[in-house]
């Protein structure tokens, strides 16, 4: 065969992740729960959006974007529910489920094991997912919602810091190979 022709030389082999039974599931109703109790005693844990980075751990390792999207809709429309009135039932649905696509497609592509390359990844969906947020917010709801502040950097921060330790615990419920 002509190795000319064959556009597989330079490629590099992505490991997709497999995890222990019930890993995925536990997980995502583990931070749920987490996300509507922790606020309701500690306003600053607010900041956190730990069905976010749940999602994101588990696109980025699942490597399969059809996954990553269900994935991420089901936990975003969880989250909506469990939310109170405030939130309108899909906001977190339609933004988690973008999220949800963008990494699985994104961790088929590249390695992003490394911390520096979590933090990064992870401080850029954050941004992403705000973003989106305020979009359905202003376009679909017609409330006003600013759009990007000194706070949105500082939350993207302390969730990427955040997201690189919970993700060396989260790769422990990796099945061995």
């Amino acid at each position: 065969m002509n190795s000319a022709f064959d556009l597989r030389i330079g490629e590099s082999h992505i490991e997709v992740h497999k995890f222990r039974s019930g890993a995925i599931v536990f997980s995502a109703l583990l931070a749920l729960v987490i996300q509507a109790w922790l606020p309701l005693h500690f306003t600053r844990a607010s900041l956190l959006d730990l069905p976010l980075l749940v999602t994101i751990y588990f696109g980025l390792s699942r490597r399969n974007p059809s996954t990553g999207l269900i994935l991420g809709a089901l936990i975003g429309l969880s989250q909506d529910s469990l939310s109170g009135p405030t939130v309108p039932l899909g906001l977190f649905g339609i933004a988690k489920t973008v999220i949800g696509y963008l990494a699985s497609s994104i961790g088929a592509r590249l390695d992003t094991e490394h911390p520096v390359a979590r933090f990064a990844v992870t401080a850029g969906f954050f941004i992403v997912h705000q973003g989106i947020v305020a979009m359905t917010r202003r376009i679909l709801l017609a409330q006003p919602e600013p759009w990007f502040n000194l706070h949105l950097f500082g939350a993207a921060f302390l969730n990427a810091l955040f997201a690189v330790c919970l993700f060396l615990l989260l790769d422990r419920l990796r099945r061995p190979s």
